[in-house]
């Protein structure tokens, strides 16, 4: 592996994302099924050129933006990028941090989201967010579940981020 490790869950690396992540990129983004729940328009990848642009882009801006993460999500059994991890601020927010996943189908099901996505939220708690919320399409279910699992409070509906009617959630640093 070639790329920086920014943590470490149990099964993961999340990392920053290298050259040869981009055939693995290309297939997670040109899946209808991960894209219809991403951003303001969702749409699917169309090229390889789109996904080594992406990698390159995504890599440059963990380094340059050190307090934010769009990170690969490596499985440390096989070496495979199950998917994406990010904590960014908010499109449209003042200054809100989002926690989101984005994972392949093959890696669907297996805790995998919710680990790599508790790890991103103690990563933001340690570098002094005292709030990190997720926003999820309101059919989105298996991501609400996830929601669920990392103990994050249901705020109920907004259409203040990605000019859409999204699910918000909410969680906050432990006591103590």
């Amino acid at each position: 592996m070639t790329a920086d490790v920014f943590y470490e869950t149990e099964r993961c690396l999340v990392r920053n994302w290298a050259a040869e992540d981009a055939e693995r990129v290309f297939d997670i983004y040109r899946r209808w099924e991960v894209a219809k729940w991403l951003g303001a328009e969702p749409q699917a990848m169309e090229s390889m050129d789109q996904a080594h642009r992406m990698v390159q882009r995504w890599g440059e801006l963990n380094v340059a933006e050190p307090d934010t993460g769009r990170w690969a999500v490596e499985r440390k059994a096989d070496g495979v990028v199950a998917g994406t991890v990010i904590l960014l601020p908010l499109p449209d927010g003042a200054g809100e941090f989002e926690v989101g996943w984005h994972f392949h189908p093959d890696s669907w099901g297996q805790g995998l989201a919710s680990e790599s996505a508790r790890g991103a939220i103690a990563w933001g708690f340690a570098r002094g967010l005292d709030e990190i919320l997720a926003v999820v399409r309101p059919d989105n279910a298996a991501s609400i579940a996830v929601c669920h699992r990392l103990g994050m409070t249901p705020l109920g509906r907004t259409t203040k981020y990605y000019q859409a009617e999204l699910e918000l959630f909410r969680t906050t640093p432990a006591p103590g």
